[in-house]
C-alpha cells in the first residue's frame, strides 16, 4: 500500500511547477528539435471534470488518490515529454471502463486505467495505490508495476521534463 494518501496541496504544488517547466521546454522546443511542439499541459479541474468524476465514482469503485488527482486535475498532455504521457479525463476513464471494465492484476485490487503514453503503453492505479504499466499496448496482457504511489509518478514526469530542458 502507499505510504501516504495523494495530497490534494501537493498535486497543486506539481502543476504549478509542470506549468512552469513545460513553459520553458516548449519556448525552446523549436530551435532544440526542429519542429513545433505538441500539446504540453497540465488542465486543471473544472465543473464539468468534476462531475464526470462524480459519474465515475457512481459507475465503480474507485481509489481515493484517483478521486484526489481528478478533484485537482481534469487532464494532462505530456505530448513532448520522452515518448509522451497523457493523463485521461475522468470522462474517458468512465468510457473505457464501460467498454473494457477493470484490470485484474495477480495479488491486486482491481486497477482503473487512467493514462497511457505515447507507446500505447497503458496506466492502471489500484485500490493499494500502486501504479500500474502495460507491458504491451493492450488492456489484456500483462502489467508490471510502473511506481509505489500516484505521487511517486508525478514526481517521475517532473524529473522528465526537467530532464528535457
Amino acid at each position: 500500500m502507499a505510504d501516504e494518501p495523494l495530497d490534494a496541496e501537493w498535486l497543486r504544488g506539481w502543476c504549478a511547477q509542470a506549468d512552469a517547466a513545460l513553459a520553458k521546454l516548449t519556448q525552446s522546443f523549436q530551435a532544440r528539435y526542429g519542429f513545433e511542439p505538441g500539446s504540453n499541459v497540465v488542465m486543471l479541474a473544472t465543473e464539468e471534470s468534476h462531475h464526470a468524476i462524480n459519474a465515475l465514482v457512481e459507475l465503480t469503485p474507485i481509489p481515493s488518490d484517483l478521486t484526489t488527482m481528478y478533484w485537482v486535475i481534469a487532464e494532462v498532455s505530456l505530448s513532448d515529454v520522452e515518448n509522451g504521457y497523457f493523463v485521461h479525463p475522468p470522462s474517458l476513464v468512465a468510457d473505457h471502463f464501460r467498454e473494457y471494465g477493470a484490470i485484474q492484476i495477480d495479488g491486486e485490487e482491481p486497477a482503473l486505467v487512467f493514462a497511457s503514453d505515447g507507446g500505447g503503453h497503458l496506466f492502471a492505479l489500484a485500490g493499494s495505490g500502486r501504479v500500474w504499466r502495460s507491458t504491451t499496448a493492450s488492456w489484456s496482457g500483462q502489467f508490471d508495476l510502473a511506481g509505489a504511489s500516484l505521487q511517486g509518478v508525478f514526481e517521475g514526469l517532473s524529473r522528465q521534463i526537467s530532464g528535457q530542458l
